[in-house]
């Protein structure tokens, strides 16, 4: 029999007493509970004492090195280009994703993009892609490379379960036990596997506001700062950027129409604050790849960008010119008099979507691709009365009265207009 190393009891107390957990006890920890010789119990202690008493920067290092070791690593060094990704800590609206793989790749880059699915208010890039006919979210290392290799450039796919499996064990155990806020934890969570998964350079969009995972901005500073030090530290040139997410991103919630003003922006239209943070992010992660320069609007307005996304869809199967799902039933809510909107609060419309059905309230729940909500106007916008606000759409009309109960005061009408800030609000290097 193996006589283990340290003990689970001397690691947990020593971290809830404030101190500093050593390293090769910090490894043990990771790696124990990964075979299941630390118990459930014994590391919801250990996050909790995690939480209540931080880490230093060298411990979440080390927290984050040991989760990579849990599994594989990946490599790009084979493809011949640079590679380059995007993480977002999620939002309202978030359709960032879709529109910027394709235009960063038609810059002869590699994006590889291994994303998940929505849970909560947060939607899931996958989710969104499903909405696509024949569109297919598993893909093999192999194909993964072909696509990235070839002249798509890009893919957006499931990540495999062999990348960082401490951290799904992890992440479900502090999902459960109030501990998912932990900026250590967080920041562990997501960097470990982004530097398993093998890209040169990453990008991350930390968002901080009413629709965000970090409502408070100067705790998703504090998150941003940390990731990009752990990407540092580990070698991979990263950059993050604070962007507002207080209000819903663009006009479409959902799923299905969201690819659809995903592939409005590759058209060149769009709104103007998805164009913005697409934009401001594809400038972001082509200098980091050596493009500094780059035009990525002329990509957008031109055609190659909207030429990758086609191509990057058909190569997972999928018909970029096929019909997206439309809901059976919509709802309409109207402005009750004249005047300007002068707040839209990204939550409630996020947890009315998903009650609409766009989104789960358990992992293995479907997703409903139709239903979602429209925005007609959002703050800043003079509206007349009786002039749709915004709509909201679903495969059964049982589920709109709880949708709008979500948006009871979660929008106003004024006089004024309000004063509305750039998304980007900070740019974060090492």
């Amino acid at each position: 029999m193996t006589v283990e190393p340290f003990d689970a009891v001397d690691v947990i107390r020593a971290k809830r007493d404030g101190g500093v957990v050593p390293e090769p006890a910090l490894r043990w920890m990771v790696d124990a509970y990964t075979r299941g010789y630390v118990s459930d119990a014994q590391m919801a202690s250990f996050a909790m004492a995690i939480f209540q008493r931080g880490m230093e920067r060298d411990e979440i290092r080390v927290l984050t090195d040991a989760m990579i070791a849990s599994g594989e690593r990946m490599s790009f060094a084979t493809l011949g280009k640079k590679t380059v990704d995007k993480h977002s800590t999620g939002g309202v609206g978030d359709k960032i994703t879709l529109p910027l793989a394709p235009l960063v790749a038609s810059f002869g880059v590699a994006v590889p993009q291994l994303s998940g699915r929505g849970l909560g208010h947060t939607g899931g890039t996958l989710d969104k892609l499903e909405s696509i006919p024949g569109w297919r979210a598993a893909l093999s290392n192999e194909e993964m490379f072909a696509q990235m290799q070839g002249d798509v450039g890009a893919v957006i796919c499931a990540a495999g379960s062999g990348l960082a499996p401490a951290d799904k064990k992890l992440y479900a155990l502090r999902d459960v036990t109030g501990t998912v806020e932990a900026i250590p934890l967080i920041a562990s969570s997501i960097m470990s596997k982004k530097i398993a998964e093998g890209t040169d350079a990453l990008v991350l969009d930390v968002k901080f506001g009413s629709g965000a995972f970090m409502q408070d901005i100067d705790r998703a500073r504090e998150l941003a700062r940390t990731m990009v030090a752990l990407g540092t530290d580990s070698g991979v040139a990263t950059t993050a950027l604070l962007t507002d997410m207080n209000v819903p991103l663009g006009r479409a919630i959902g799923n299905a129409n969201e690819v659809r003003e995903s592939v409005e922006i590759l058209a060149g239209g769009g709104p103007a604050d998805v164009r913005e943070l697409t934009v401001g992010l594809a400038r972001e992660m082509l200098a980091l790849a050596g493009q500094p320069d780059a035009d990525v609007e002329a990509a957008l307005d031109d055609g190659r960008a909207m030429d990758t996304w086609k191509a990057m869809i058909r190569a997972q199967d999928g018909d970029p010119d096929a019909a997206l799902p439309v809901a059976r039933e919509t709802h309409v809510v109207t402005a009750p008099a004249d005047g300007i909107v002068t707040r839209m609060d990204a939550l409630p419309f996020g947890i009315a979507a998903w009650r609409l059905g766009a989104g789960r309230a358990r992992a293995e729940d479907p997703v409903i691709f139709e239903a979602g909500i429209d925005l007609h106007a959002k703050p800043g916008d003079r509206v007349s009365a009786g002039q749709p606000l915004f709509t909201l759409s679903a495969a059964d009309e049982a589920r709109f009265p709880r949708a709008i109960e979500a948006l009871e005061g979660a929008w106003e009408l004024g006089d004024d207009a309000p004063t509305l800030g750039p998304i980007v609000r900070e740019r974060i290097t090492a």
